[in-house]
């Protein structure tokens, strides 16, 4: 995909009008001729400020961090903007003009792990010239814009789901991707590639950039049910109730993901002999959601500025911020003020359910730790729920194809015997055209079903496969799967993102030369049943498998059976929720009395 073209001095970055997304407020001068200069100036200058209590207000009310990004941004409109760090980011989308998405934007949001990057190194974090120099995505999250329906989400993918594009080699985990060559590319191309979610901006804030907003506000007060905590990320609460935490202190919140508490039963009790929260990354989400939503609301309170602090807000990210080059002033400006009266506690939060895998995840020989997958039919509910769309449309709101009108071919990834003849079978029985079943070497002992796709045209072609799967199961991006006479690549899409990369599989090409599509099964899935399903039987020494028997596409009635999800590896956790409440360990919102708040 060609790279955005330059700001249009005309334009802001979504195409539309400067005059639309941010007026020029110094106009209005010519139009009250009855005014003194004196009085001109001062309206000038109550005009000025009441931006700047906008863009605060803004900040605020769009939840939290991410706008706060855009809220410094329309500052700088006026002050520092040379000092955001804009670099170009391949595969990102344009915004759509017309269409159920008109004028969406979804922004990624990342909060980088880089040390080497930071102003100053701190010991606390690990030190780059002693060798801690990864470069993770250890927080990914995705804001939802859509300004014609005054409408805002969030979406966070945790940062150890396993996927087909986190590298130009392959599988890995999705925070894996920011350590690329083309890092921020690299993962805007796997979320689109693998969960069909077109990104248009891309915002990048490291652990400096964190403490300085916090700092900024004077801190944020937090209230803590219990004493919680956390050796891996310093964070230690040693008693219950409202705390005021520092940059520092709010950082060490963010990124607990082994937090310990002490219950009113263990009350004494060593801290190493507290109970861990049981879910890691997943409840570090949980609470990330609550701190953004506690930020967001403290930005709104205070943001009727004095001009000496906003100013510290604004410099406490500047320096610190790296964003799009396609990303300008204006167009940050312009979704503040599209914004600017949306409720923070209105904005829904969700995070990509998945399984967690209970032991040491090696795949192809490799050893990749701690695995989350994804899971179906969860996270597809979850995707359409944050861009206020429906499981059956795709990211632009368009109706998923017919099953028939392609193409589909089968490879037994599993290694379980005739698996892939019965996934056929199934769905067939669908209404899918099925072409061929071929077998693929097996990756791993748990494995996801992949359904593969060679062109970007073929995306919604793979939504719709992946609709009628349950369990284990995610899309990607594979131009190796690419056939005599059909260019691939990424062509005029609006969805607009893809990596060049391929997944090895070992996908038989020969079984996919006349698909336009190709599901490597795994060791945990269902093909959904027909409405005519039978009840489910169980087979002996095999999984919990479902029983179907209805009208093939040609007509003749067959019954098949399939593996049922998550049957057969007792490792594997139950899906995670797209929303959960706190527990009862985790810091919320404080009362202006000193309990807990709303």
């Amino acid at each position: 995909m060609p790279e955005s073209p330059p700001d249009d001095p005309g334009a802001d970055a979504a195409g539309r009008p400067l005059s639309a997304s941010a007026p020029d407020t110094a106009s209005s001068d010519t139009t009250e001729p009855r005014l003194t200069r004196s009085q001109r100036r001062g309206a000038r200058r109550a005009e000025r400020s009441r931006l700047w209590k906008i863009v605060l207000i803004g900040v605020g009310i769009v939840l939290g961090l991410a706008v706060l990004v855009a809220g410094a941004g329309a500052g700088f409109l006026y002050y520092e903007n040379g000092r955001i760090h804009r670099v170009v980011v391949k595969h990102l989308a344009k915004v759509r003009t017309g269409g159920a998405q008109k004028d969406v934007e979804n922004i990624l949001l990342i909060g980088s792990t880089t040390r080497c990057g930071l102003d100053q190194q701190n010991i606390a974090f690990g030190l780059c010239d002693e060798g801690v120099t990864g470069v993770n995505s250890d927080v990914v999250m995705i804001l939802h814009l859509d300004p014609d329906h005054d409408r805002a989400s969030v979406l966070s993918i945790p940062r150890d789901t396993f996927v087909p594009n986190a590298r130009p080699g392959g599988v890995n985990k999705i925070d894996a991707a920011l350590g690329s060559p083309d890092g921020p590319g690299q993962l805007i191309a796997a979320i689109t590639d693998d969960f069909g979610i077109p990104i248009q901006h891309y915002v990048e804030l490291n652990f400096d950039s964190f403490q300085g907003v916090v700092n900024a506000l004077g801190g944020i007060r937090m209230y803590f049910p219990m004493p919680v905590f956390d050796a891996e990320s310093g964070l230690d609460i040693p008693s219950a109730g409202c705390t005021t935490l520092d940059g520092f202190q709010a950082l060490e919140v963010v990124r607990a993901r082994h937090l310990q508490y002490e219950p009113p039963e263990d009350a004494g009790s060593p801290q190493y002999d507290w109970p861990y929260d049981p879910q890691s990354d997943l409840s570090r989400i949980r609470r990330d959601h609550e701190f953004l939503r506690v930020l967001a609301s403290a930005v709104a309170r205070r943001g009727l500025g004095n001009f000496v602090t906003d100013l510290q807000l604004i410099n406490s990210i500047s320096g610190n911020l790296e964003v799009d080059s396609g990303f300008s002033a204006t167009a940050m400006a312009g979704l503040v003020l599209d914004f600017h009266n949306l409720d923070p506690d209105a904005v829904p939060q969700y995070t990509l359910p998945v399984v967690e895998d209970g032991q040491e995840y090696l795949y192809q020989g490799g050893d990749y730790g701690d695995v989350v997958f994804p899971v179906q039919p969860e996270d597809r509910e979850a995707v359409a729920q944050f861009l206020g769309t429906a499981p059956t449309q795709d990211a632009s709101g368009q109706t998923l194809p017919a099953l028939g009108s392609f193409t589909v071919a089968v490879e037994n990834g599993s290694g379980r015997y005739d698996q892939g003849a019965h996934t056929a079978a199934a769905l067939d029985q669908l209404g899918y055209d099925v072409t061929s079943v071929t077998n693929t070497p097996e990756g791993a002992s748990t494995t996801e079903t992949t359904v593969l796709y060679s062109n970007v045209s073929q995306l919604a072609d793979a939504l719709e496969v992946q609709s009628s799967l349950s369990g284990l199961t995610v899309i990607g991006y594979d131009p190796g799967l690419i056939r005599v006479g059909v260019s691939g690549g990424r062509g005029a899409s609006g969805l607009g993102a893809s990596t060049t990369s391929t997944i090895d599989v070992g996908s038989t090409l020969s079984a996919a030369a006349n698909a336009d599509v190709v599901v490597v099964t795994g060791s945990n899935f269902a093909v959904n049943p027909p409405a005519t399903a039978v009840p489910a039987t169980t087979v002996p020494g095999s999984s919990t498998t479902t029983s179907s028997s209805s009208p093939s596409a040609n007509g003749s009635t067959t019954s098949t059976t399939v593996l049922g999800p998550l049957a057969n590896s007792p490792n594997l956790a139950t899906p995670s929720g797209a929303t959960e409440p706190l527990e009862p360990w985790d810091p919320r919102s404080c009362a202006a009395g000193g309990g807990p708040g709303p």
